[in-house]
């Protein structure tokens, strides 16, 4: 399904794509769970975003765990000033979860402890005991934090970036989308075709043709084939690692650079590239996955604390490497 656009949607879309096109590097505020950090934009993922702006269809973003898959959709809601929400897929995640989840357990435990004279009707409405999900935060902040505000089922509340309107539109990340089974995928796509949620206990619609349409971003891991019409009805960026060992020891250094340019020191950085590549070697010898990007600041993050002269940081590599890089049983001779 194709939604119309508007004359104001239309010149949000332009507005949007225009500061995508002038970012390159940006400093990400805590979020959450998540630390400040500094991501670094390069043509490809801002290509994509644009494109799944312009196409109004999810982009899909591929690749070993490490890569930045996540945080690109948190640097784009930056970028670009909008809500940010999201939601890390298991194997129970179902669809409906991205609407709102309800607390089946505990209406029951609430419809046994009702005493004569209580106002059943009350206690067991169903309002109570539901948590919007990030779809119904992205699609329409007021209902959803009304709903939040008067349950007793409060799961999460995203946070709004300042003087942030409906208006602005939102960046939904639904990540590790492979750990879930099939239905959740094509699910999601039909919800989004719509850009609007119908909601039973409200009796009303929210989203529709008037909201601006979220930017969508999908990650996988690969642990699970995806259904072949959803990825059809993606944007699909692979976020791979350089397979040349000369530009992956190149690009972790820059990423080094970035990260921890004032903290460690520049033959650490080199010395830890080089590491990861001699481990990466043994690891995929084995079978199992690889360390990549993420291990690697890992080890620099650790260094930055543990040491600060360069041959205290370049002796301390040596002894944590191992437990940063070498994530695969090792058999000892007896």
């Amino acid at each position: 399904m194709t939604i119309e656009v508007t004359g104001n949607q239309m010149d949000r879309l332009q507005t949007d794509i225009a500061k995508l096109g002038a970012v390159t590097e940006l400093k990400l505020p805590k979020y959450g769970s998540w630390p400040s950090t500094v991501h670094q934009f390069d043509e490809k993922s801002i290509n994509v975003l644009k494109t799944a702006l312009a196409a109004r269809r999810p982009a899909l973003l591929r690749g070993e765990p490490g890569t930045g898959k996540s945080q690109l959709a948190h640097a784009a809601a930056v970028a670009l000033r909008r809500l940010f929400v999201y939601e890390v897929v298991n194997a129970h995640t179902e669809g409906q979860d991205l609407l709102w989840k309800f607390d089946a357990v505990g209406r029951l435990a609430e419809a046994q402890t009702i005493k004569d004279g209580d106002d059943k009707k009350t206690l067991l409405d169903t309002k109570r005991f539901i948590s919007p999900g990030v779809l119904w935060w992205a699609l329409d902040w007021n209902t959803a934090y009304d709903v939040y505000r008067d349950s007793q089922y409060q799961l999460s509340l995203p946070e709004k970036p300042a003087d942030w309107q409906q208006a602005d539109g939102s960046v939904i990340l639904i990540d590790e989308i492979d750990k879930a089974n099939a239905e959740l995928p094509n699910s999601l796509l039909e919800i989004l075709g719509n850009n609007a949620i119908e909601i039973p206990w409200l009796k009303t619609t929210i989203g529709g043709k008037a909201n601006i349409p979220p930017l969508v971003i999908i990650t996988t891991n690969e642990e699970r084939e995806l259904p072949a019409a959803f990825v059809r009805r993606c944007l699909v960026l692979n976020l791979d690692l350089p397979k040349d060992e000369s530009d992956l020891v190149k690009l972790l250094i820059e990423r080094g650079q970035l990260h921890f340019g004032d903290q460690c020191f520049p033959e650490v950085r080199k010395k830890a590239a080089e590491q990861l590549i001699k481990d990466r070697k043994i690891a995929k010898e084995k079978g199992v996955t690889p360390p990549g990007q993420a291990e690697y600041l890992d080890m620099l993050r650790a260094l930055s604390v543990l040491a600060k002269t360069e041959k205290e940081q370049s002796d301390m590599l040596e002894q944590i490497s191992e437990f940063a890089l070498r994530k695969y049983p090792v058999m000892h001779d007896k």
